[in-house]
């Protein structure tokens, strides 16, 4: 077939052009730039002596070819033997793809539109090598290659959007959170159906910028292929919060200027992503979240909550994080803990909680361990995200010894003989009669881990900050103050139990006199106990026989040793 208006490409523009390409076989037929909008001669893909970008050529009286436009990738004469009458040289190299440990996909080397797309974007071959020149068009300021940045994406693809993949429904099917896109939208697949750099970009025309083939505010084009289950109804899809302009900037390769608008590239780079898996924009797992819940986007600063002296360690891993790791932590395996074990970015959002022990929107989404210890890919209540890593899983020491000592806090919350005794959190508690509780709880209710584990400067201790047990100021991620040492306790040094209980009432003389010589947890487990009352002492304080037996409602007898003073079988 005879292709006569390639040499026509400067006079009339990209069209024409574009149809004798594809009469030349080279590739799917669609539309390219919308008229009106920015072609070839407006774009960087412009590299002649008329570019407007950096890089451009430098026509001179024996190198005429500096002023051709089209000559950078095509040629009526001459071409290569792949499609679209190509012009420049391929170079050659073995590229690194991208892999990860949650793809499905069979990425192999470039083939089709991407591996022509390298030729120029890999860095390797200089700009104004051409088949159609003996010589190499000469460009302005000596630069030879793409200079290294995020155009110049190098060898190792692995950190790149992957591309020369199969795309098929059955693919899509497998992985779950893809679809396949329209036969007859902008993003397409190539002839042979495999996603390549052409699926998103369209090199003839740069309307919507990165040579985009769609608009991708809101991340219109992401969500082309992209479906996670939630994503609509999560905040990073519609939150309309923008960065107050406080360094660092949160979105430094978008031109968008809100969350909603961003979408995925709040946390995600197609090209040059620090972290490489999953395309994320930084290396270390926080450091995606930082950006906007340092107070600077999001209105509270999680960040600053994670310098505090009781944290859950984000900082003390790096790399060990793996969506596809296993929900619970087998013997031997690294301990961690990161955002993302406790909150699902596609899927989390701002709403409250629809029933008192229910999650807030902020755990939507993410798997836990049930009370029976079951596995489960969406938690319903709270405690059974906090069981994922404090029930069944591998543990080191306790913090406080105790005389029944117990480390699977699941087993705590438990009444496995009818004899345990525990804090309501998976169900209401034993004991009917409560009267030290201040309104409003009573012994019907039921109370969340983050009741007690929470901020110390949060809404539950009468600040400001964000709620959560990302960090506090009291050991182990206490909302209040809870002293463990053997000093007496009050309402300053235990807080914590103060904030329930009250122990000046008639009722309660004797924890009045104990607790004038004590902490509440050397008698006391937090979580639950063998025993009734929570009684389960802690032996580096009580010694001896250590026995507590209850002899009706608020009556008991203790056998112990405890500050010197022996006690066998004394009633209270």
């Amino acid at each position: 077939m005879k292709v006569f208006p390639v040499h026509l490409r400067v006079r009339t523009g990209v069209r024409l052009f574009s149809l004798a390409i594809w009469l030349a076989g080279g590739g799917t037929s669609r539309a390219v730039a919308p008229l009106g909008g920015q072609g070839v001669m407006q774009s960087k893909h412009n590299l002649s002596v008329s570019g407007t970008g950096t890089v451009r050529a430098s026509a001179t009286a024996t190198d005429p070819a500096g002023s051709e436009v089209c000559i950078f990738c095509h040629t009526s004469h001459s071409a290569s033997h792949q499609t679209a009458l190509w012009n420049r040289y391929d170079s050659g190299v073995t590229y690194i793809p991208y892999s990860s440990t949650t793809t499905k996909a069979v990425i192999g080397q470039p083939t089709g539109a991407s591996r022509l797309c390298l030729s120029c974007h890999d860095g390797t071959v200089a700009l104004g090598m051409v088949r159609s020149r003996r010589l190499n068009i000469a460009m302005q300021s000596a630069i030879a290659t793409l200079p290294r940045n995020r155009n110049n994406l190098g060898t190792d693809l692995s950190d790149d959007h992957p591309v020369s993949f199969p795309y098929t429904a059955a693919l899509a099917a497998q992985r779950g959170d893809l679809q396949m896109p329209p036969r007859t939208g902008p993003v397409h697949l190539d002839v042979n159906g495999e996603m390549q750099c052409t699926s998103c970009h369209d090199p003839h025309g740069n309307t919507y910028g990165k040579f985009l083939v769609m608009d991708n505010t809101g991340s219109r084009l992401c969500l082309t292929c992209h479906n996670p289950s939630a994503w609509l109804q999560s905040a990073h899809s519609y939150s309309s919060k923008r960065w107050n302009g406080l360094a660092p900037n949160p979105w430094p390769h978008t031109p968008q200027t809100s969350v909603a608008a961003n979408g995925c590239e709040n946390c995600h780079s197609p090209h040059s992503a620090g972290g490489k898996q999953r395309l994320l924009n930084a290396q270390e797992e926080e450091q995606n979240c930082y950006p906007c819940h340092n107070g600077n986007v999001a209105a509270k600063n999680i960040q600053a909550e994670f310098s505090k002296i009781s944290v859950h360690s984000v900082l003390a891993t790096s790399g060990v994080h793996d969506p596809a790791e296993p929900t619970l932590v087998s013997a031997g395996a690294m301990r961690h803990v990161e955002c993302a074990d406790c909150h699902n970015p596609h899927a989390a959002n701002d709403t409250g909680k629809t029933t008192p022990n229910g999650v807030s929107g902020a755990l939507n989404g993410v798997r836990g361990v049930n009370v029976a210890g079951a596995k489960i890919s969406q938690i319903s209540y709270e405690y059974e995200l906090c069981f994922r890593c404090h029930g069944d899983t591998a543990k080191g020491p306790a913090r406080v010894n105790r005389q029944f000592p117990q480390l699977n806090t699941r087993l705590e919350f438990l009444d496995a003989n009818g004899q345990n005794s525990f804090h309501p959190v998976v169900m209401t508690g034993r004991n009917p009669n409560v009267p030290s509780l201040k309104q409003p709880w009573t012994t019907a209710s039921q109370m969340l881990c983050g009741d007690c584990h929470n901020n110390d400067s949060g809404a539950g201790a009468g600040g400001s900050g964000p709620n959560g047990p990302h960090g506090s100021s009291y050991p182990p991620l206490l909302e209040r103050p809870l002293s463990f040492a053997d000093t007496a306790a009050n309402p300053a040094n235990s807080a914590l139990c103060f904030k329930c209980h009250n122990f000046v009432d008639n009722a309660w003389h004797d924890h009045v006199r104990h607790i004038g010589y004590t902490a509440c947890g050397t008698c006391h487990d937090p979580h639950g106990s063998p025993k009734g009352h929570l009684m389960n002492f802690d032996p580096g304080i009580v010694t001896g026989a250590r026995n507590y037996q209850s002899t009706g409602t608020g009556h008991g007898t203790c056998t112990l040793t405890c500050h010197g003073k022996e006690h066998v079988a004394t009633s209270y």
